[in-house]
């Protein structure tokens, strides 16, 4: 079951100078700083957060869009079931367990 908004992405040149711009002028938090998970967030914020997302545009279709939910595999088997396509099936490559899927005009979404 889908439990919350994990995750937003916005493209950035640079994470780093993004999220040390989102710091000074907007007053966030930077929630996570490691490689390619750099993270940020109003002060005292509970939910959502933006990933600087250091990439060309998002691929095609990519929302950049993630949901958290309380068990991946089951979320997958039932969405599944119910006709949700997934464009990426449960995986982990190392930073988390993920998988991705489409509505019905091909905005993909992540599942975390």
């Amino acid at each position: 079951m889908i439990t919350k908004m994990g995750s937003i992405a916005v493209v950035v040149r640079d994470e780093k100078k993004a999220a040390n711009w989102y710091k000074s002028k907007l007053g966030f938090v930077i929630k996570s700083n490691m490689e390619h998970w750099v993270t940020v967030a109003p002060k005292g914020a509970r939910g959502a957060v933006l990933h600087l997302c250091k990439t060309k545009p998002l691929e095609k279709g990519n929302t950049g869009i993630a949901f958290s939910v309380d068990n991946l595999e089951r979320t997958y088997r039932d969405l599944s079931k119910k006709g949700v396509r997934f464009t990426v099936k449960p995986r982990d490559d190392g930073w988390g367990l993920y998988a991705m899927f489409a509505d019905l005009d091909g905005n993909v979404f992540w599942l975390s």
